[in-house]
């Protein structure tokens, strides 16, 4: 399996230049680090799209520290549960790679060996996953328009990231399994009631996808406790909630600690 030009959507094929071109000479160069942007300049909505160095390190430290470990967990059980025979995985919006990397170790077996295709708009956090984990295959595209043949991948998960259903049904073969995860309803609640006067609860209604069979809900609930400032640094900074917290609240936070909700809603849809 290979790209496809995110101009012309005809195949891609790696040159001995260590660039991808594809026959009608859209050319796109490698990095260093191992991975591809193909996000044309003309596609952009904004000089450096998705998530800034700042939220990308934050989210990498705190998740090196293992907070959200269950939830990697949780997401390859099901994988191994549900996809026995997996050539090509995706991960639509992987960031730097904690869950690719994760769920890429369980299921690749030297009997039944895999690729990992990771995805992600944010130059900052493919560059830093391409470079720590230079056996899974990276590139910087959009989700809504996906530089993926069709019918590509057996299992694709999505972890906190937008998508388009047509693109889901395009890169997903038929019976191919997505594995979706979306906040509980009382997923940082804690943080939210420090925020809103009437903090609302997120939906818990079933996720439907057209063109995929629903196949099953399953809930990851646990509490985290954080002592220590940079971690509680780290969470709020890798979250929206960073923008809406005032000075004042964060520096509490940082001297008292943080008990906080986390809720987990993960969804399973096979392709029909």
């Amino acid at each position: 399996m290979s790209y496809i030009c995110p101009i012309c959507q005809q195949p891609l094929e790696k040159q001995q230049s260590k660039s991808w071109s594809c026959v009608n000479n859209h050319q796109f160069d490698a990095a260093k680090e191992g991975y591809v942007n193909l996000l044309p300049v003309q596609k952009k909505k904004s000089k450096d799209p998705g998530d800034n160095k700042e939220m990308m390190l934050a989210r990498r430290e705190f998740l090196n520290k293992g907070y959200y470990q269950k939830l990697s967990d949780k997401v390859n059980e099901l994988a191994n549960q549900y996809q026995q025979n997996v050539s090509n995985i995706l991960d639509i919006g992987c960031g730097e790679g904690y869950y690719s990397h994760r769920l890429f170790e369980q299921i690749n077996q030297p009997e039944k060996p895999c690729q990992l295709w990771g995805l992600d708009i944010s130059k900052t956090a493919i560059k830093y996953a391409a470079k720590r984990y230079p056996h899974m295959q990276f590139c910087v595209a959009s989700v809504f328009e996906m530089p993926f043949a069709d019918n590509s991948f057996d299992l694709a998960i999505r972890i906190y990231a937008p998508s388009k259903v047509e693109e889901l049904q395009r890169v997903i073969k038929s019976g191919g399994m997505l594995i979706t995860v979306s906040p509980g309803p009382k997923h940082h609640f804690a943080i939210k009631q420090k925020i809103y006067q009437h903090p609302r609860l997120h939906p818990d209604e079933p996720s439907e996808l057209a063109g995929f069979e629903y196949v099953s809900q399953h809930k990851l609930e646990y509490l985290l406790e954080l002592k220590d400032k940079n971690d509680i640094e780290h969470l709020l900074n890798m979250t929206p909630y960073a923008w809406k917290l005032s000075a004042t609240q964060k520096q509490l936070m940082a001297e008292e600690g943080l008990n906080c909700e986390l809720d987990f809603k993960i969804e399973l849809h096979r392709r029909k």
